[in-house]
């Protein structure tokens, strides 16, 4: 039986380790909704997806969080944007061919991932990373290692061979500020090693803690929940096309009698015509016309 999308955050009263498990099948196959990607993509995209989830509740704030991977291989960008409500989206651009079995250097090639917070009180932070790792989750541990000074291992799991596509994911750091023994949270690393994908994907998370840490002593707080949510509106598009130049408009209205502004995360059309441009020009609401 699936769960629905969740994150918990957990802490080990005698260790200064603290930890995260997130579930997010359902955010997961929204995202999927509409795009034909490669199989080695919409993993990669599950464990982005992961990532910026478990990254996301590490930090305190309130506001955006944007992961990205860019580079010069055939996958051009992949992309999550989430908030500290565990509001996600995201979307692959791709140009030219990706086996099935491809790995993260193959997919992206020389590249780099750039991690973007934008609070809604303070300033914006950007982060670039190296894909030196193997894996998205290797480069993340050296970004925490590197930026806070701070043992993390990040643990992935996805499976798109099930009925419903699952992925889930593990975060273990140490507490800040704290002296903790790199023996145990290697030992709890060692532990949380041993899950496997089925257990992640299907049990609930009080029972794949009892089975990684029934010897230790966990408080697992309050759950959160995880959703795809697209941003996109009719109204942000209509604020789109009142900043272009009106000559460039009413050619695309010349030309094709309407506009069609596409997201490339939810797929969503909106059309405008003549009478829907005139009334934006005079700050009217343009009439509801959404296509999916």
């Amino acid at each position: 039986m699936t769960q629905q999308d969740q994150l918990h955050r957990f802490l080990f009263e005698k260790h200064a380790v603290r930890g995260e498990l997130v579930t997010v099948s359902d955010t997961w196959r929204e995202m999927l909704k509409g795009h034909d990607y490669p199989p080695a993509v919409k993993k990669l995209l599950a464990e982005l997806l992961v990532s910026t989830s478990l990254m996301t509740a590490t930090l305190k704030f309130e506001g955006d969080i944007t992961v990205q991977l860019q580079g010069d291989g055939p996958l051009k960008m992949a992309v999550i944007n989430g908030n500290h409500l565990q509001e996600m989206r995201g979307v692959a651009r791709i140009e030219g061919d990706i086996a099935d079995e491809a790995t993260l250097h193959e997919m992206v090639g020389n590249g780099y991932m750039v991690i973007t917070i934008s609070p809604l009180q303070g300033e914006r932070y950007q982060g670039v990373v190296g894909l030196e790792g193997d894996t998205l989750a290797a480069c993340l541990e050296d970004y925490f290692m590197r930026s806070e000074q701070l043992p993390t291992r990040i643990f992935i799991r996805s499976d798109l061979q099930r009925s419903a596509p699952g992925a889930a994911g593990i975060l273990l750091q140490v507490l800040p500020a704290q002296d903790s023994d790199r023996e145990d949270f290697n030992h709890l690393a060692t532990l949380t090693e041993t899950i496997k994908t089925a257990e992640l994907l299907d049990l609930p998370a009080t029972d794949v803690m009892w089975r990684l840490y029934h010897e230790e002593e966990v408080t697992v707080y309050d759950p959160q929940p995880v959703i795809f949510r697209c941003t996109c509106s009719r109204e942000r598009c209509g604020d789109v096309l009142k900043s272009l130049a009106a000559d460039e408009v009413d050619q695309i209205l010349a030309e094709d009698g309407k506009i069609d502004m596409h997201c490339d995360y939810c797929n969503s059309h909106y059309l405008f015509d003549a009478v829907d441009i005139a009334a934006i020009r005079n700050d009217a609401a343009p009439k509801d016309d959404q296509v999916h």
